[in-house]
């Protein structure tokens, strides 16, 4: 597959070495073959005859030697001049694989003798016809046979294959450069292919037991020619042509996605991409692949070979690439998975390691271990964790991941890794959260400072702007409601612990009525007397108090979860304060409830003054509740 990829991209050369290596190794097989094929003959003219040991051979050849030594015991003659053995149909079926891995080296140097092959071939496998167990003998004869006439045979055309094949293997002897095989290079060469193979040594450790990135490299013509397997996939070539300081690179890949996310690891590089080109061939899986190709002219040959090495460690990213990308598209969405990946690639950490220990199972696990009740089956991360500490939080397994198979640490203790931070990511979520609280404690206590200011003013017989605090007072009320919608989207997206929503909610009830105290506030007549508005001063200085003790006591209790012992008596201390106070305000209502039913007032001042003191004591009620709510809170963090 890689081999006709890169015929169809004019480099056939490149891969002539490896082909040879492969024709060779065929051809091994192919003679141990033909000898099997001899000695099922003999098996079945002379069954008590003793059969030949091909244990050497089939190991050196890599042929399964059960297999052969079961074709031969049990060949039998099958009447009608014919062999039959089980399994002897499959036999010849691996032979003549083999002698077509010999063809294709061959006509990658010579196309046209190549063909002719292939038509000997054709021709011999035309005459004979073979049911898988069952042959006539002297169709196997005819096979194997070397006779004096010139009738072909496969024998004779894997003699004349090898013969080719040992031509090749002189003319591509090998030198290894940093573990490349080149051939043909002149000394000048070397450098280049030495700064690409630098990249790939350098990332290569992170591909793990993956098979894949087998570099060779030849001269053709003014020209040296890089080429790279990558990995397993059909059509997945990366050929690289260096003639002086430009370098050209073309990428094809059955992936579209892959292709692109290949050529933006080469941002800090000039490179003038082409558009990706959609390409055909019968041999790949669908029929279709992507190529893709760019060319960078370097200032220098130090620029040139730093591109060549950041090519050769850019390539083991690409290996299950679109696997890591579907595992990571079932936790987030597709560009976010892109982007992980990315970073990954550029970290050189890489994602092989966290499919090496799983992959979605890694994660599954965690989850199930550590929140089970926080995130549902097939839940994305991203509506529990928030977007961005979704993607820090898979940034980290993928680290781990690397980081824990190459220092040999057990699955085990990356698993418990996994966890902790998955369960320090929710706990964050839970701090994101009381950030609504306190911003809602800060406009709280925004209205309640500005009927403090308004009636201190009355004191002190200022100048004040009735209808400017119920305005102000109103838009501060409006922001908080917004707020609030903002929150409960946020608790309904991160399942949030209870008394967090509890606290919101309880919030928002007494801004509420701090709106309604600075309304009835810029109502009140002129002629209320000093000694009650002296207690009512009292009193919205204690409602002050409890906001700025809301606010603190939310701050502290977020701390809680990261083991700061400090924050969580913090946050009780802010809510015993909270508690005193509301009892404070409680005892300003009551005394301003006293004067008012002692004082000769009219009825309008009467109401208004009443109304002020209880909306501002209901405000202080509902900060007390949610100081107990926090407080609830907070004991059942520093004890989990």
């Amino acid at each position: 597959m890689k081999a006709s990829i890169a015929g169809q991209l004019g480099h056939a050369e490149i891969t002539l070495p490896s082909l040879v290596a492969a024709g060779l190794a065929a051809n091994d097989r192919a003679k141990v073959r033909m000898s099997a094929l001899q000695s099922v003959v003999q098996r079945a003219q002379a069954p008590l005859a003793e059969i030949p040991d091909f244990t050497a051979e089939c190991r050196a050849a890599d042929v399964d030697i059960t297999e052969v030594r079961s074709v031969i015991l049990d060949a039998h003659p099958g009447g009608n001049g014919s062999i039959a053995a089980q399994g002897i149909g499959k036999l010849i079926r691996d032979l003549c694989d083999d002698v077509e891995v010999m063809i294709r080296a061959v006509a990658a140097d010579d196309a046209a003798a190549g063909h002719k092959a292939t038509e000997r071939l054709s021709k011999i496998r035309g005459q004979e016809e073979t049911a898988d167990d069952r042959i006539g003998q002297a169709q196997i004869e005819n096979l194997i046979s070397i006779s004096a006439h010139e009738r072909d045979s496969l024998h004779r055309l894997v003699m004349d294959l090898h013969r080719s094949l040992n031509r090749l293997a002189a003319a591509c002897a090998e030198e290894m450069i940093e573990g490349a095989h080149t051939h043909g290079l002149d000394p000048g060469d070397r450098p280049m292919v030495a700064a690409f193979m630098r990249g790939v040594n350098r990332t290569r450790a992170l591909k793990f037991e993956h098979p894949g990135l087998d570099t060779t490299a030849t001269r053709r013509g003014r020209s040296v020619v890089i080429e790279n397997d990558i990995g397993t996939t059909d059509a997945h070539v990366l050929i690289v042509t260096i003639d002086g300081a430009a370098v050209n690179i073309v990428h094809t890949d059955v992936h579209r996605s892959r292709a692109k996310f290949f050529v933006g690891l080469f941002d800090r590089f000039a490179v003038e991409w082409s558009g990706l080109e959609q390409r055909t061939s019968e041999k790949v899986a669908d029929g279709t692949f992507y190529l893709i190709s760019g060319r960078y002219h370097a200032d220098d040959a130090e620029r040139r070979d730093a591109l060549l090495e950041a090519v050769g460690a850019a390539l083991v990213f690409l290996i299950d690439w679109n696997k890591a990308r579907k595992t990571l598209r079932s936790m987030i969405d597709n560009a976010d998975a892109i982007r992980v990946l990315d970073w990954a690639a550029r970290h050189q950490i890489g994602h092989r390691a966290f499919l090496e220990l799983g992959g979605a199972d890694l994660i599954a696990s965690a989850i199930r271990h550590a929140a089970p009740a926080r995130i549902g089956f097939g839940e994305c991360l991203g509506a529990v964790l928030g977007r961005e500490a979704a993607l820090d939080f898979l940034k980290a397994v993928l680290r781990t991941s690397a980081e824990a198979l190459i220092e040999g640490r057990s699955v085990r203790l990356v698993r418990d890794e996994i966890e902790a931070d998955l369960v320090r990511h929710l706990e964050r979520t839970d701090s994101a959260l009381l950030a609504f609280v306190i911003r809602q404690a800060g406009l709280a206590h925004e209205i309640a400072s500005r009927i403090e200011d308004y009636i201190r003013a009355r004191q002190s017989g200022h100048a004040r702007d009735g209808a400017n605090l119920a305005a102000t007072a109103r838009r501060i009320e409006e922001k908080a409601d917004q707020l609030v919608i903002e929150a409960r989207n946020a608790l309904a997206r991160f399942e949030a612990s209870q008394p967090i929503g509890q606290i919101i909610d309880v919030l928002e009830a007494a801004i509420d009525e701090l709106e309604q105290a600075a309304f009835v506030a810029s109502l009140l007549p002129e002629i209320v007397g000093p000694v009650i508005v002296d207690r009512l001063a009292e009193l919205c200085g204690a409602v002050v108090a409890c906001t700025e003790a809301i606010s603190s006591g939310a701050d502290a209790a977020g701390e809680i979860p990261a083991g700061h012992r400090v924050d969580f008596e913090d946050a009780l201390a802010a809510t015993t304060r909270i508690s005193q106070l509301e009892h404070s305000a409680d005892d300003a209502e009551r005394a301003v409830t006293a004067l008012v039913l002692k004082t000769e007032l009219d009825s309008r001042t009467a109401i208004s003054t009443l109304e002020l003191a209880r909306s501002l004591e209901r405000a202080s009620d509902g900060l007390a509740a949610a100081g107990n709510l926090l407080r609830a809170y907070s004991m059942e963090e520093i004890s989990a």
